[in-house]
């Protein structure tokens, strides 16, 4: 019977693995299409009953997760890599040390203790960094400090700003797009004052530095300044409901107030600015008022903000460089300094300190 010289042995089980490798090259190629493939089939899969917009943003964030365990992977071998060379070193400074050799085990020792510092250090690199991940996706264990003190009930559609008075009696604010504005006793939570004046949402809300004057900007293209004057109810004393014993259900219920009615339908109702702001031609975004109170600034849609003269409700300045609809203005507490910001990703410094010259800083940065 023929029989097989070594040489053609040989060369079959080269032949063999040859074959073999190039088949777990192919099934690694493929298991990596396959992998880097499924983020698209997931996204375009027509199963899922996920949003389009969640699901990018969810494949946003495994990316981001992949990415940094790919960062923490190369500071890996980079570590490793460090305590490969402390260990040749370690050995060729452990030939000869004052003339004399170093025994075994105290070479041992010393690459030991340095390798071992190494590892806690690669740990703790790892622990820091993938806490940081793992952190967003626990939810939150630690009982917040904060608690619910008040509710205001009395709109009837969403509040875009809330503010506080600066001058007594303080009472506080809000801008609903229900097209009012409502003054609340923070103690009692009580309504006090309802303005009625615009016919589009209410968006902001800022008060008088010195006087009892409310100034409301409106998607009706106008701000307004009203005047109110409130008197602040007496704060009831709550009851001790520990004495009511088998009676706890019943007095509970007598306390509890009633809040399916309209609540703000008792307040006095304010239906006319003392003036009107009149001069944009898209939605009030925001206003707020100068220092000294003599002058208001508005922030619109139309692209510009708009300086005031309170007294005389005239135009002193309009304020143009924006490219895109106003987002919101604000001012300083103590200098005539206006901040505007847009859609256009910037924000504007206005200063107005010297009369003569009004100059204006472009801040950029911001993407969106």
């Amino acid at each position: 019977m023929p029989t097989e010289s070594g040489s053609c042995s040989t060369a079959r089980q080269a032949k063999q693995k040859r074959k073999s490798h190039s088949l777990s090259i192919r099934r690694t190629n493929s298991s990596e299409q396959e992998r880097t493939g499924l983020p698209r089939e997931m996204l375009e899969g027509q199963d899922s009953k996920l949003p389009s917009s969640v699901r990018s943003t969810l494949l946003e964030l495994f990316g981001q997760i992949e990415r940094e365990f790919e960062n923490l992977y190369i500071e890996n071998l980079e570590l490793r890599r460090e305590i490969e060379t402390l260990n040749e070193r370690l050995a060729a400074e452990g030939q000869v040390i004052d003339g004399a050799e170093l025994s075994k085990g105290q070479l041992k020792t010393k690459a030991s203790h340095s390798t071992s510092q190494l590892s806690q250090k690669l740990k703790t690199t790892y622990k820091a960094s993938t806490s940081k991940i793992v952190s967003s996706f626990k939810a939150t264990t630690s009982r917040a400090v904060c608690q619910l003190v008040k509710e205001y009930i009395g709109h009837r559609d969403g509040i875009w700003d809330v503010s506080v008075a600066k001058t007594q009696p303080v009472v506080l604010g809000t801008a609903s797009a229900d097209h009012t504005a409502l003054l609340w006793s923070i103690e009692t939570g009580k309504c006090l004052i309802k303005y009625t004046g615009h016919v589009g949402s209410v968006n902001s809300i800022k008060f008088h530095p010195s006087e009892q004057l409310a100034l409301t900007a409106s998607g009706d293209q106008t701000a307004h300044i009203w005047r109110y004057a409130v008197q602040l109810p007496t704060p009831q004393p709550v009851a001790d409901t520990s004495i009511c014993g088998e009676d706890e259900v019943e007095c509970s219920d007598k306390d509890e107030p009633d809040v399916d009615g309209d609540v703000s339908s008792d307040c006095p109702t304010i239906r006319v600015p003392l003036t009107s702001l009149k001069s944009h031609q898209g939605v009030v975004i925001a206003a707020d008022w100068l220092v000294g109170g003599k002058q208001v600034v508005t922030a619109s849609w139309d692209r510009t903000a708009n300086l005031y003269d309170v007294e005389t409700a005239e135009l002193v300045h309009s304020l143009t460089g924006h490219d895109q609809e106003l987002t919101h203005c604000c001012t300083h507490p103590t200098q005539r300094l206006v901040v505007t910001s847009s859609r256009d990703t910037t924000f504007r410094l206005w200063d107005f300190r010297d009369p003569s010259i009004h100059s204006v800083n472009v801040f950029q940065g911001h993407t969106e």
